[in-house]
């Protein structure tokens, strides 16, 4: 599959997707609490998008994944499982959203704090989320793939975590997954040329520890192989001529 440079039609049905999947994860905030199960979160966010948005879950049925969203609890780095555990305090979430409106996808996840959650948890929450954003301040046309995995991989490692390799963002439209892949590690100038018209994801997972992580029996929950905690953030962006739009931005990010 090449890179797929976006018409303005399905630009505009891209930022819908985009806002119908920041609204998902605006909506469920509240219900992130101690004591709640993550099967709980999972039937809320359903239920939402397809009662309320119209719109389809992209993860149900998605190479058999078996839910609407993904919940990545703690030392899980990503595509956890919803299930019957209960969130505690202390504990810390990822949820990613992806939602299908009129064939178009908009991804996006949030990190989320249950209860009471430790300094060194909300550091590097923090520090994730500006990785990303230093990663999605690099997009403009003629700048490079490269770019952007230098930029978070820099930031990640000069506050002495690691970033995972094993998964990246990647293009996005039509399909859940396009071209091109998108590390978030490398060096700037290499890779891929960005154009006017792409979309793409950008989603660094950082480990607190090692960057190792191993895939459960399960074929899906993703994990630090050391058991340290790990963080997620991720936006859709638009490469715009003069820079970059981000399709999934929330209200408090405005």
């Amino acid at each position: 599959m090449s890179i797929i440079i976006k018409t303005e039609s399905e630009i505009n049905k891209m930022r819908i997707a985009g806002r119908l999947a920041a609204e998902v994860l605006e909506m469920i905030e509240p219900y992130v609490i101690p004591g709640v199960t993550t099967n709980e979160l999972d039937k809320i966010c359903h239920d939402y998008i397809v009662d309320v948005q119209k719109a389809i879950p992209a993860p149900l049925n998605y190479h058999g994944f078996p839910k609407s969203i993904c919940t990545s609890i703690n030392q899980q780095v990503c595509h956890g499982i919803p299930s019957e555990k209960k969130l505690k305090s202390g504990d810390i979430v990822n949820i990613d959203i992806t939602v299908i409106k009129d064939e178009y996808h908009g991804d996006t996840s949030k990190m989320f704090c249950v209860g009471e959650v430790s300094p060194h948890a909300k550091r590097l929450i923090k520090v994730t989320r500006e990785a990303m954003f230093l990663g999605i301040e690099q997009v403009k046309p003629s700048a490079t793939l490269g770019d952007i995995g230098h930029a978070v991989q820099k930031y990640a490692e000069a506050n002495r975590y690691s970033v995972v390799r094993e998964f990246c963002g990647h293009g996005i439209g039509k399909n859940f997954h396009e071209d091109p892949h998108v590390l978030h590690y490398g060096k700037a100038g290499e890779g891929e040329v960005l154009e006017s018209g792409m979309i793409l994801t950008i989603e660094p997972m950082i480990n607190i520890g090692k960057r190792h992580v191993k895939v459960l029996a399960d074929g899906w929950t993703a994990v630090t192989k050391d058991r340290t905690l790990s963080a997620q953030w991720e936006h859709t962006i638009l490469v715009t001529p003069g820079g970059y739009d981000i399709l999934t931005l929330r209200q408090e990010e405005m």
